[in-house]
């Protein structure tokens, strides 16, 4: 499996790494963007199976970027994180077309999300 994470904190991303390493059984490559440009930059060249999407980034949040990427790619496969468990966080990710929405202190929920992929 092959997985952008877009984190603008440099030790969000290495846990957020190394969670994906320790807990998805097959082999997979993990490439990082600090911000949702980065993230859509590299979803066009190495068309990842997931993205995992800070929100809150500048100066392209995770929304924005979600939105563009599912407007070039409607396959594209995007997890909101964040460390806010807000509704209206919640509803902008469904509205922006994210598959799951997830809490950074709970990775291990986006293992459901990824389970039907992962086996």
């Amino acid at each position: 499996m092959t997985f952008v994470i877009a984190e603008d904190n440099r030790r969000m991303r290495e846990s957020i790494r190394h969670f994906l390493q320790t807990r998805i059984p097959d082999h997979h490559s993990i490439f990082e963007a600090v911000d949702g440009s980065e993230a859509i930059a590299l979803f066009d060249r190495v068309h990842p199976d997931w993205v995992i999407m800070d929100i809150e980034m500048e100066p392209m949040d995770g929304l924005a970027a979600t939105r563009a990427i599912l407007a070039a790619h409607p396959e594209a496969r995007i997890i909101i994180l964040t460390n806010y468990d807000e509704v209206n966080y919640r509803i902008a990710a469904k509205e922006a077309g994210a598959r799951a929405f997830a809490l950074k202190e709970h990775l291990s929920d986006i293992l459901s999300t990824l389970a039907p992929q992962a086996t």
